[in-house]
């Protein structure tokens, strides 16, 4: 983590603290939902390949 500058907080006091603590755990929500959107895809394509090589 500390490779992308994720070792320091440049907020200064508990409130900035804790808005960067929220916008970590939203980039982190987004991260897992592109994850689950990829893993979705790549089933719908392999159920289509499997359907094209039955109809061959």
């Amino acid at each position: 983590m500390e490779v992308h500058g994720l070792d320091r907080c440049p907020d200064h006091g508990i409130y900035g603290f804790k808005r960067y603590v929220a916008l970590a755990v939203l980039a982190r929500n987004i991260q897992q939902l592109g994850v689950k959107l990829r893993q979705k895809e790549l089933a719908l394509l392999e159920r289509k390949e499997k359907v094209l090589k039955k109809a061959a």
